[in-house]
């Protein structure tokens, strides 16, 4: 959405002016379509580039309004959260150094950004979902006070009527809710243009749908969210749950979702396939004073077709169709949303010279890319490479491939041959491509290495550890400006000990819990025990509301006193006057809680008073015990 002072649609009246005037927006583009008037033979390439603001320890930075005030300049932005920002590339026309001059100019711009958070005491990181976020960073405290986004936010919320679940299964399952739209900014992304004429839009347009999935499988990076091991580009499913509008009604009807990849090849000129979102989806957001594009056509202006920009901006394809202005010259290009930011510069350069190498590369027998594959197997692909990665089967042209076998054998050469015939200078194209062809070949993408580091670090580290560790170390790496491939694994020595990482209840409470039901036989109880090698046991209702706790010395007098008794409940043994805390409670005013108590555990309730963690004698001992390697290795 390019308009900031935007308003959700909250009166029929206001609802009727804006579409006129996206009818208006239709007609002038259906008129400037037939008139020649669309920029035809030029190829231009663009980029955004989406990154997190980070303290030094790896958790979120909410100084976006800060940082933007320091830069003073119109090429950076906000997002959604606090600690997203935006920089907006100067579009290239696609020829010898673009890409030379695409890796200096954004280096340059992250420099300079660099340096009006060092003011801050912030960094800027390059990731596709940051892995050190925690459910505490995205509530609406968490949003930029920018109008925009606060009108998305209501307008979202109100057409859904309910908080957004989500559900999301990989290695690990994520199971979680969301009253707002705050989940859409853990979504980093590096998001590319690619400028065609009119006429060869639909073409050009489903070869862009049909290497998506090939791609995205050589370009992943956002493995974990919330500590969850989820998909390669765990983005994807992600952003399309955090953005869904759709009620029950809405589903049982087979709405579609406002984040989508398609559902067809497109047949018909652009026009067509826009008056096709214009009867699918309903306005979110309208803003004032919008032209009458018509009018401003016939006076000999080049409209901006902002309503429609603003609607457009609002349909979150994966591939969009774009509409825009340079140089007075109206002009189509399609934009890539689907590759992460990160892991290095390098990476991020080598995964659009990959990319625009395979747009201008499309070969001529594709041009009619129906008659080669169909739609179905072009969106299975994109869904599977989001899950696998390289690990993916990939179904390409009648042939079933392996990702890595596809990417280096078929892809990699159209691209090299679309470089080359764009008049791309031969070391760009070689550095570049390189750059892709290594991590395919050593499989080293930015989410595998992510994911393996986590893993390792999860051996003999608590969790919010790991995911700091992880979070500073990659902001490390970027720092020597290398690609993925030239990685070196995590060490134990980059681990931070600090008083930072146990602070609150949140950062050292077991999740994993065991419970039982209050009607439960209470032999159930010791045998559970026994088995997890737990001492305490969370007694819940069937509406998962927290009633009582059994501990071991409750259970010991229980059996002591009743050795012949008949089947008993847990209700009758447990103790019902539980004392709790909520996850941001200081983990010292815990301790002194539990002193002061003379007890062992502390179930951990949040706000909506459902139980989400637990705190016992044994994670404070793992407490100390870090703190006692830390001050053993100095």
């Amino acid at each position: 959405m390019g308009d900031l002072n935007v308003l959700p649609v909250l009166k029929d009246t206001d609802l009727r002016n804006y579409t006129r005037l996206l009818f208006k927006d239709m007609e002038a583009l259906e008129a400037m379509i037939s008139q020649g008037m669309i920029e035809e033979g030029v190829r231009r390439i663009g980029a955004e580039q989406e990154l997190c603001l980070i303290d030094r320890h790896g958790f979120p930075a909410l100084l976006v309004e800060e940082v933007l005030s320091a830069l003073d300049d119109p090429h950076f932005t906000t997002e959604l959260a606090k600690f997203n920002l935006e920089i907006n590339l100067d579009p290239l026309t696609l020829e010898g150094g673009c890409f030379s001059q695409l890796e200096q100019d954004l280096e340059q711009l992250l420099g300079k950004c660099q340096s009006a958070c060092h003011q801050l005491d912030c960094q800027l990181l390059l990731t596709g979902i940051l892995p050190s976020l925690r459910s505490k960073d995205l509530g609406m405290e968490s949003m930029t006070i920018r109008q925009r986004y606060q009108a998305l936010n209501q307008a979202i919320l109100e057409m859904r009527k309910s908080p957004q679940k989500f559900h999301i299964q990989g290695t690990d399952e994520l199971t979680t809710s969301s009253d707002s739209v705050m989940f859409e900014s853990c979504n980093t992304s590096f998001q590319l243009h690619y400028q065609v004429g009119a006429a060869e839009f639909a073409a050009h347009y489903n070869w862009a749908q049909a290497i998506a999935g090939p791609v995205l499988a050589a370009c992943t990076n956002s493995p974990l969210f919330l500590g969850k091991r989820l998909w390669s580009e765990t983005r994807i499913a992600l952003f399309q749950q955090a953005t869904d509008t759709r009620g029950y009604l809405e589903e049982l009807r087979h709405t579609k979702p406002r984040v989508v990849f398609g559902e067809s090849w497109m047949e018909e000129q652009l026009t067509n396939y826009i008056k096709r979102d214009l009867s699918t989806y309903r306005p979110l957001v309208l803003a004032d004073g919008l032209p009458d594009s018509m009018a401003q056509l016939e006076q000999g202006e080049i409209p901006k077709l902002r309503a429609y920009s603003l609607f457009n901006g609002t349909i979150y394809r994966w591939n969009r169709p774009c509409y825009g202005i340079t140089n007075g010259k109206p002009h189509f290009r399609i934009e890539n949303r689907y590759l992460p930011s990160g892991p290095s510069v390098k990476d991020e350069v080598g995964n659009a010279v990959f990319w625009i190498g395979l747009m201008r590369g499309l070969p001529s027998r594709y041009l009619q890319i129906k008659d080669h594959m169909d739609f179905h197997q072009a969106k299975s692909n994109f869904i599977k490479a989001a899950r696998q990665g390289l690990d993916s089967s990939l179904w390409w042209m009648g042939k079933s491939y392996q990702a890595q076998e596809l990417i280096l054998d078929v892809l990699i050469p159209i691209a090299r041959t679309g470089l080359e015939s764009a008049g791309i200078n031969s070391n760009d194209i070689e550095q570049y491509l390189e750059v892709v062809e290594q991590r395919v070949k050593s499989t080293k993408t930015g989410s595998n290495w992510i994911q393996q580091s986590y893993n390792t670090l999860l051996k003999s580290n608590p969790q919010n550890t790991a995911l700091s560790a992880i979070t500073t170390a990659v902001w490390s790496r970027q720092q020597e400006k290398l690609p993925i491939y030239q990685w070196s694994d995590i060490q134990q020595d980059e681990v931070d000990d600090g008083a930072h990482h146990y602070r609150r209840v949140d950062q050292i409470m077991s999740k994993d819990l065991y419970t039982v039901f209050e009607e439960d036989l209470i032999d159930l109880v010791p045998n559970i025990m026994k088995w997890n090698q737990v001492r305490h046991m969370l007694v819940e209702n069937r509406d998962g509301d927290l009633v009582g706790l059994v501990t071991l010395g409750r259970l010991g007098k229980y059996y002591s006193e009743n050795k012949d008794s008949d089947p008993v409940m847990v209700k009758d043994v447990m103790v019902d006057q539980v004392i709790t805390v909520s996850p941001d409670t200081p983990t010292l005013e815990a301790i002194e809680l539990m002193q002061g108590k003379h007890i062992g555990c502390l179930p951990v309730l949040n706000h909506d008073k459902k139980l989400v963690g637990v705190i016992t004698e044994q994670d404070l001992l793992q407490v100390a015990a870090s703190y006692l390697k830390a001050d053993k290795s100095q």
